[in-house]
Parts: structure tokens; C-alpha cells; sequence
């Protein structure tokens, strides 16, 4: 018996560095496509004044594209985080990562408006399909206990991959060269594809339960509000789709505010890199302390850092301060929406955890849509950059209070 025991007990110690090589490759992996969705998902905005001048575009007809791309991410999350519970997260974002790279190629061939529109839809649905998957894959990679670092880590890279889209505008000269920066993101995505098949490791939970016969297709209703995860699901959408307000609101009018404020273009560009950057950051200092502190503290903490960078960006006096303002403003505001994937896995059991992501992600998705228009309608009724900005703060309210109430709420058990 004492050999066997200690048979057993080598064989787990020799198991530690294989499962952490696995999560390693899993993270970098995911990362590396994370970068690519957040480059491809503020390409669009980056190029937008170039295509413009291209296609003779109107102010409206601008927005429509702006918006064609989110309206793709809803039904994409929802459908990719429901295929991922029936064929694997592997496979689902393979097939995701494949449709926006070509999609995004093929963003830089168009000629005409329609085609354009149509083709940011379809590169949107490509894009909501891979990030519930790249959540349960970064979550299901490591223990519970870290799974909000797991997943900030992960989520990093997107607002890391608005950086990129930045650099590649300020590097492109000339109005022709927009296409470059739907090259880059579609070629990315095209040559991870062979690395994702080769190295990355299907969701040990998500084949455990595979075996066990627990994958099964159960009624979207009852995963969802079934098994008392009713009031769960209904305050993760909420805090959600509130935070994703604010947080789509910044990415889409945040320059143009800082343009109303009387900043140069250059300026301009530097409070967005410097948004992106605290946004990066933010995730991986959040979902650190999540695994290390009170939930609680560190999302009570998170929404008053939201609400207090905010207030100092709709009254910060010159480029200086509003750098730093938009500097802790994504920390929070992008940090915050990293730790809030990482809950929401948290409170769905592995067979059913990407349909439960997949419809946050997609509810959020239309606080996405909601963000920018309202906006757009409170500056078209003549108020200052500073009154929309402060108005995000009543929203950021209402998802604290449904981020601390869902904490209280019981985990899924593994």
C-alpha cells in the first residue's frame, strides 16, 4: 500500500508541470487571438476617416459601419458559446478565428458602402463566435481559484490590440493605405489557425465532461435560468450590458470628445493609446486581485475607481490631465468587464458554461450598440463632452450594484 501511494503521489507531482505547460500554452494562445479581435474591433475607427474620403461616406453612413461589426458580435456570441457546449471550444473558435481573418481581408477589398457593411457583419459574427470560447477555454485551463487572472490575462489582449490599430493609423500615410490595417488583422488570424489545431489543448473540463455523458443539449431556458442560476444569469446581464455601455461609449467617442475639448490631432491619439494601455493593464491587476482578495472589496473598488476616473475626464482641464484620466478610466472601465467574463464563468457548470457566457456576452453586446447611440443623440441635442461623460455614471451605478448583488449568488459546482 505504501508503494502505491507513493507511486501515486509521484505521478501527481509529475503531472504539475504538464497541466501548468497546458495552461501556458493555452493563455498564450488565447492572448495571441485576443490581440487580434481587439485590432480588428477599433480597425474600423482607426480607418474610418480614410474610407470616408474613399467612398464620398456621410457622418450616418459612417456609424452604420461602425455599428454593422457589433451587431455581427451579438448573434455571434450567442451561437458560438452554444456550438462550443455541443462540438468543443477548440473547434468553435478555429472556425471563428478562420471567419474574421478572411472577413477581414476582405474588408480591405471592397469597393462600394453595401459591400462594406455587409462584410463587417459577417466579420462581427466571427469575432462575438471566439470570445465566449476564448473565456471558458482561459477559465477551464486553470484551478477555480485562478480563473480571474487566467481570464484577465487573456482579455489583456484586446485593448493591447487597440494599441496596435493605433500604431498602424499613425504609420500609414496617405489615404489609400487604410486597407493596410485589415491585412494585418486578417492575416494574424489565418496564421494562428495552424498553431491553434497543432498546440492548443481542447478544455480538460469540457472532455471530462464529455466522457461522463453530461454534454448534453439542454433547452437554452434551463441553462440559463434553471437550477435557481435565474436571478445569476439576470444580474451578470445586467452588469454587463451597463458596464459595456460606458465601455463602448469610450472606445467609439472618445476621440472625438477629446477633439471638442480642443486637443490637437496627435493629442488626440495619445489619450486613446494611453486608454488602451491602462485598459491592459487594468485587466491584469484586477483579475490578480480577485484571486487574492475579497471579491467584494476588489469589484467595489473596481466600480468606484469607474466612477471616480469618469468624473476627472469630464473635468480634467488640459491634455495632461485628461491623458492620465483616460489612462485610469480604461484601467477601470476595461478591467472592470475582464473580471465580470471571468465571474460569469464562474457561475455555470462546464457543459453548459459557453451557452451561459455566450448569452452575457451577447446581452452585453447590445449595451455596446446602446452606448454610442445615446451618446450620439445627447451631442446632437448640443450638450458638452462633459455632461455625456458624466451621464455614464448613473450606468455605472446600476452595474455595481448588480456585480456586488451576483457575488453573494452561489457558484456552479465543478
Amino acid at each position: 500500500m505504501k508503494m502505491i501511494k507513493t507511486e501515486s503521489s509521484a505521478s501527481s507531482v509529475s503531472s504539475k508541470p504538464a497541466v501548468r505547460s497546458g495552461a501556458a500554452i493555452t493563455l498564450a494562445l488565447c492572448f495571441a487571438i485576443a490581440l487580434l479581435e481587439g485590432l480588428d474591433l477599433q480597425s474600423v475607427g482607426v480607418a474610418a476617416p480614410r474610407m470616408a474620403r474613399e467612398f464620398n461616406l456621410s457622418v450616418s453612413q459612417m456609424g452604420l459601419a461602425f455599428s454593422a461589426g457589433t451587431f455581427g458580435l451579438l448573434p455571434g456570441a450567442m451561437f458560438g458559446g452554444r456550438l462550443a457546449d455541443r462540438i468543443g471550444r477548440k473547434r468553435v473558435l478555429v472556425i471563428s478565428a478562420c471567419l474574421f481573418g478572411l472577413l477581414s481581408i476582405a474588408t480591405a477589398l471592397v469597393s462600394d458602402f453595401q459591400t462594406l457593411v455587409i462584410v463587417r457583419v459577417l466579420t462581427g459574427i466571427g469575432l462575438g463566435g471566439a470570445l465566449p470560447n476564448l473565456i471558458a477555454l482561459s477559465s477551464e485551463a486553470v484551478s477555480p481559484r485562478s480563473r480571474s487572472t487566467a481570464v484577465s490575462v487573456m482579455y489583456c489582449g484586446i485593448p493591447f490590440g487597440g494599441v496596435i490599430a493605433s500604431a498602424i493609423g499613425v504609420l500609414s500615410a496617405g489615404d489609400a493605405e487604410w486597407r493596410h490595417i485589415f491585412y494585418v488583422g486578417g492575416a494574424g488570424p489565418l496564421i494562428l489557425v495552424p498553431l491553434l489545431l497543432a498546440f492548443l489543448p481542447e478544455s480538460k473540463a469540457f472532455e471530462k465532461a464529455s466522457r461522463d455523458g453530461s454534454v448534453k443539449p439542454a433547452p437554452v431556458g434551463e441553462i440559463l435560468f434553471g437550477a435557481s442560476r435565474g436571478f445569476s444569469t439576470l444580474q451578470i446581464w445586467i452588469s454587463y450590458f451597463c458596464t459595456l455601455i460606458v465601455l463602448y461609449f469610450l472606445l467609439n467617442w472618445l476621440p472625438s470628445l477629446m477633439a471638442a475639448r480642443g486637443l490637437a490631432r496627435a493629442e488626440v491619439g495619445y489619450v486613446q493609446v494611453f486608454f488602451n494601455v491602462g485598459g491592459g493593464s487594468g485587466a491584469l491587476c484586477i483579475g490578480m486581485l480577485m484571486d487574492r482578495m475579497r471579491a467584494s472589496v476588489v469589484v467595489a473598488g473596481m466600480y468606484i475607481g469607474i466612477i471616480a476616473s469618469l468624473a476627472a475626464l469630464s473635468m480634467a482641464p488640459g491634455f495632461t490631465a485628461l491623458t492620465v484620466s483616460a489612462f485610469f478610466a480604461g484601467m477601470f472601465v476595461i478591467g472592470g468587464q475582464s473580471v465580470l467574463y471571468a465571474l460569469s464563468a464562474a457561475f455555470y457548470p462546464t457543459a453548459m458554461r459557453g451557452t451561459g457566457v455566450g448569452a452575457a456576452v451577447a446581452v452585453g453586446r447590445i449595451g455596446s450598440v446602446v452606448g454610442p447611440l445615446a451618446a450620439g443623440q445627447l451631442l446632437a441635442m448640443g450638450r458638452s463632452s462633459s455632461v455625456v461623460i458624466g451621464a455614464s455614471i448613473p450606468v455605472t451605478l446600476i452595474a455595481a450594484i448588480a456585480a456586488l448583488l451576483l457575488i453573494r449568488r452561489p457558484r456552479a459546482n465543478e
